[in-house]
């Protein structure tokens, strides 16, 4: 399968998207919640709040990626947050997910975003060298906070 294409999902992705999604939200060991995961992803693109790529090749989607604009205060300027990034078992280890990061990477340049900005669970060595392989650099300065309110 080294013949895959990536390009911006459209809504009428959205199915193929909803599994892929569900598929990625369970990795991060949530339960199954397919018809959530398509409302989710729904309002997102009515919304106009989050732009996908999908993954796919001979037929079969094995991957996508979602970018949420932000702003980057200090430099004055867009950024872009890649917040999820999934790439099915069956295409891994073939160039997927760096071209999935070099379309959040072109999309960027080409809305005029200064960076992207992701994270990633601690535990997910794979995909942290997936990331420093294609040229993200851990952040050493700032650290990241939560609070569930």
């Amino acid at each position: 399968m080294t013949n895959f294409v990536i390009r911006q999902a459209l809504v009428n992705d959205i199915d193929a998207l909803a599994s892929l999604f569900d598929e990625y939200r369970q990795f991060y060991a949530q339960h199954s919640a397919v018809a959530a995961a398509r409302t989710f992803l729904l309002a997102r693109f009515q919304h106009r709040e989050a732009v996908l790529f999908l993954a796919s090749a001979e037929g079969q989607e094995l991957g996508f990626m979602q970018l949420y604009p932000s702003f980057e205060s200090i430099a004055l300027r867009p950024m872009l947050v890649l917040n999820d990034l999934y790439v099915r078992a069956i295409g891994r280890k073939q160039g997927i997910g760096t071209g999935l990061l070099a379309a959040a990477a072109d999309y960027a340049r080409a809305v005029g975003a200064g960076s992207l900005q992701l994270s990633t669970a601690v535990t997910n060595t794979r995909a942290q060298a997936l990331y420093e392989a294609n040229g993200w650099v851990r952040d050493a300065a700032f650290y990241t906070d939560d609070l569930s309110v």
